[in-house]
């Protein structure tokens, strides 16, 4: 087949542009693949990070060609006839945001009238955490020009039946991140980062309100006499200044290290490799792609039960589960975990569980969906 992946793309950053990367790679060992990405993502009035490009190189990612614009439906029809140009076979978008809606649906739409390509969407969320007018509509909107979709959990699939109770589509775990390299030694990470704590609690990621940081900081104060240190990686998206005053007026100074900036793709595994235990103490969520960046070096994950990540941190063998918005109980998982010396076993539960997060099943259900909705079967 003839693919197109439309969507997050290198120089672009992000999780949806390291995905992107990785299933075109994995696409590329059987079939012609392009991606196409964006010039124009956010406005800058809505993005609320510092910079959309990725930093420096990536090895082994050229640069996609960045033709799509967001907002201006004149470029959405010209992308789409520039693209039925290529004659695709298959159109993929991961889909993770509303807004997104009538950018993709419109150029699928065009695709599709030009040629005879199916598409098919990766859905991250349908509905998304922090929900916004029009996100139904635009979803909607999205979605009837689809011909199959990829749901990458269970809350995702109940959305997706929800909306669209007739939808094709294939459930399939959302693969390993495999593009940060091997984890080193503790010891030696530690020594980069500057870090002689001998407890380490990794929060990782874009900080948003729905990802539970608040609620992780109330559980460190329970953890005062155990010598355990959090260490805060990502940029803020939410207002910075609450959190380092809620550390301060707990008196978690010492407890508690911000690191408050993208971290590029060839230092992601100093963090990950730093830590005993990557903690998820997200108030909802449909799933994580930061439980398949621990997995990747083999690290137990503590996170809440809520959404998709149930799915995949196995309690009580792969990490624990704890009820979302309990700073007491996620700080007694946090406790028994170093009390019961579970870091070892864990990893090598972790080794074994990750095998059914594999590239290679993702492209084969995509194959199997698009030969479902194109009518040949498989």
């Amino acid at each position: 087949m003839k693919i197109i992946i439309v969507g997050t793309a290198f120089p672009l950053r992000g999780g949806i542009a390291h995905f992107n990367a990785l299933l075109a790679m994995h696409l590329k060992t059987r079939h012609e693949v392009e991606t196409v990405t964006f010039k124009r993502q956010y406005p800058k009035m809505l993005f609320p990070g510092k910079t959309q490009e990725e930093s420096g190189e990536q090895a082994g990612v050229e640069p996609a060609p960045q033709l799509v614009d967001s907002i201006n439906p004149f470029n959405w029809w010209n992308v789409a006839r520039r693209i039925a140009g290529w004659h695709p076979d298959l159109l993929i978008f991961k889909y993770w945001l509303p807004f997104f809606g009538p950018c993709f649906g419109t150029i699928a739409g065009g695709v599709k009238k030009r040629t005879g390509a199916k598409a098919i969407y990766i859905c991250d969320n349908i509905i998304p955490h922090e929900r916004r007018p029009g996100d139904v509509v635009f979803t909607r909107y999205a979605f009837r020009r689809a011909d199959g979709f990829i749901v990458q959990s269970d809350a995702v699939e109940k959305d997706l039946r929800s909306l669209f109770p007739g939808a094709h589509y294939r459930k399939v775990p959302h693969p390993v991140y495999e593009n940060f390299g091997k984890a080193i030694p503790k010891k030696t990470a530690r020594e980069k980062l500057e870090i002689r704590a001998e407890k380490i609690i990794l929060f990782f990621g874009y900080v948003r309100a729905y990802k539970g940081l608040s609620v992780l900081i109330d559980a460190m104060s329970h953890l005062k006499d155990t010598g355990v240190h959090l260490l805060v990686v990502g940029e803020f998206y939410d207002d910075e200044q609450k959190y380092r005053s809620r550390v301060e007026e707990l008196g978690l100074q010492s407890q508690v290290t911000f690191v408050s900036e993208y971290v590029p793709n060839d230092r992601v595994g100093e963090y990950f490799s730093a830590a005993d235990v990557v903690v998820l103490p997200y108030l909802s969520a449909t799933q994580s792609g930061i439980v398949q960046i621990a997995y990747n070096f083999d690290k137990p994950v503590i996170a809440t039960t809520t959404g998709g990540l149930v799915e995949v941190v196995v309690d009580g063998k792969t990490g624990f589960l704890v009820p979302p918005d309990s700073p007491g109980e996620l700080a007694a998982s946090i406790r028994k975990f170093y009390d019961e010396e579970k870091e070892a076993a864990f990893a090598e539960n972790v080794k074994s569980e990750k095998k059914k997060y594999s590239w290679d099943s993702l492209v084969e259900n995509i194959e199997g969906l698009a030969a479902e909705v194109s009518g040949t079967g498989k």
